[in-house]
């Protein structure tokens, strides 16, 4: 059954006021929900051999320094995907934790190649992630959908063939983006994929500037077309994209936890969220791979807020702006918009 919250109309302490505002997720991988009860559970039901035994060597493993020693651990762990029972347990899973947050539209990206290089087909992957949000729509009244990622640090032929074999069902997906390792691996290098999604009617986002320049940015912007820009933090690093992203409203999904974890700041103290959001730029609050960096989205807000200072104007803006970053249609955005300024503040 859903959560059932307090009244909204009631005097809200900061704590309470990030419990109770309704929220759009844009920056979840679906993979990188994976706890490690679900994985050792997932491991057992396939007969799949990992290098951890216990859920204590499994959590101890969650250690990395930067973005590819985790994604090292990241496909280690995505091995255990195998069945669609195995993908609508995951999404599920993650739409349980959600709802907890009270996240009421997710738009969540899936890796395909990370499943179809292991001979999974394609549609074992999208059958099973779809059952598990259907599931979890009708238990928890979460909208949203799926955007399938790229993995960068493959080729764009591989893309390519990727795209290809997914475009007849093209209906079900939001939106294609890009993602895996950043460095090395431009947003140019797909620009022809990004084209053909494009002409496809399939929405595009890309990761960009969290490990990699401030140039990802504007490939991603220029060459991808991209509507939002994944992380994006790095773009404080020249002055004229920020006064770019602040002009055109282009949305950064922002993930603090995930940043600190993988090393793009070094504390939390020092992030830039909100001195970007303070500059104008439609900045979005979001949790990554949670599983791995230690917070749902409501612990990547109180960090936030604890660290920054955030007030609860700039909370209540942060979860404004991921709904109207969304691809949401315009009727479930001033839904929950409304909801929002019912809040007693």
């Amino acid at each position: 059954m859903p959560i059932i919250y307090p009244p909204i109309n009631e005097e809200i302490t900061m704590t309470h006021l990030i419990d109770l505002l309704p929220k759009a997720e844009l920056h979840l991988h679906i993979e990188g929900s994976l706890e490690p009860e679900l994985m050792l559970s997932l491991a057992e039901r396939n007969q799949i051999k990992l290098p951890w035994e216990t859920i204590e060597e499994t959590r101890d493993a969650y250690q990395f320094h930067n973005l590819q020693s985790f994604l090292d651990i990241y496909y280690t762990g995505a091995s255990v995907l195998c069945k669609e029972e195995d993908f609508a347990d995951l999404a599920y899973a993650y739409l349980k934790k959600a709802d907890a947050d009270r996240v009421m539209h997710a738009e969540i990206f899936f890796d395909p190649q990370t499943h179809t290089d292991r001979g999974i087909p394609y549609e074992v992957v999208l059958d099973g992630l779809q059952a598990g949000f259907l599931r979890g729509e009708k238990e928890f009244g979460i909208s949203g959908g799926y955007i399938l990622c790229f993995l960068r640090h493959l080729s764009a032929e591989d893309a390519m063939t990727t795209l290809k074999h997914a475009l007849p069902r093209a209906n079900e997906l939001l939106g294609v983006g890009l993602d895996s390792s950043e460095v090395g691996h431009p947003p140019a290098k797909f620009s022809d994929v990004f084209a053909q999604a494009h002409q496809a009617g399939l929405i595009p986002v890309a990761h960009a500037g969290e490990e990699g320049p401030p140039a990802y940015i504007h490939q991603a912007l220029d060459l991808l077309r991209a509507v939002r820009i994944d992380h994006g933090v790095r773009c404080s690093e020249e002055e004229e994209l920020v006064e770019e992203l602040r002009d055109r409203q282009i949305p950064l999904t922002v993930c603090p936890l995930s940043n600190i974890k993988l090393g793009v700041f070094k504390s939390m103290e020092g992030h830039n969220l909100k001195a970007l959001l303070e500059a104008g730029l439609c900045i979005t609050l979001n949790s990554d791979d949670p599983a791995y960096f230690g917070g749902y989205l409501n612990s990547n807000f109180r960090a936030a807020h604890q660290a920054l200072g955030l007030d609860d104007s700039q909370l209540v803006q942060l979860a404004k702006n991921g709904i109207r970053a969304s691809f949401a249609p315009q009727a479930r955005k001033e839904s929950l918009l409304n909801q929002i300024d019912a809040l007693s503040l």
